[in-house]
């Protein structure tokens, strides 16, 4: 469910859980296509039947594929009304922790961790985890950080 939010109430954000997105399953067309986007082609990601053999049993999806859906799943969580732009600023603290095998699904969860006023707006720090369909340990833990301006 998406956290809609007016500019106006921005500022006193920071601890607001955004609970969690929809499960969005990852499968070898989207590894495939991330690969060409990227120009890595390594097995463990495109070659199924050798990635079988690997270290992972499986194929698995890009790190920066997982990491890449940080993007996606924010804005299904979270909207600001009244602002005119909207930035992707960076990331900080990133961690690939555990392998997203080739048909498991995964989903995000967030924590709105700061909110600091910048010229002509604000930026949030965002506590994100993609988290895994009955895995033990995320696949990644981000702290993503937007800006939104009025």
């Amino acid at each position: 469910m998406t956290t809609t939010v007016s500019y106006d109430d921005v500022a006193g954000l920071a601890g607001t859980d955004l609970g969690y997105t929809d499960w969005l399953e990852v499968t070898q067309d989207r590894v495939n296509l991330f690969a060409d986007a990227t120009d890595d082609h390594q097995w463990i990601h495109v070659d199924p039947a050798r990635a079988t053999e690997g270290p992972f049993g499986a194929p698995i999806a890009h790190g920066f594929l997982s990491l890449s859906l940080t993007v996606k799943f924010w804005s299904e969580l979270f909207d600001v009304t009244g602002v005119s732009t909207r930035v992707n600023y960076g990331l900080d603290k990133v961690r690939f922790v555990s392998p997203v095998k080739v048909g498991a699904r995964v989903r995000m969860t967030a924590v709105i961790a700061e909110v600091t006023e910048v010229k002509g707006g604000y930026q949030f720090a965002v506590d994100q985890t993609i988290e895994i369909e009955g895995a033990e340990k995320p696949a990644v833990v981000a702290r993503g950080l937007y800006r939104f301006y009025a």
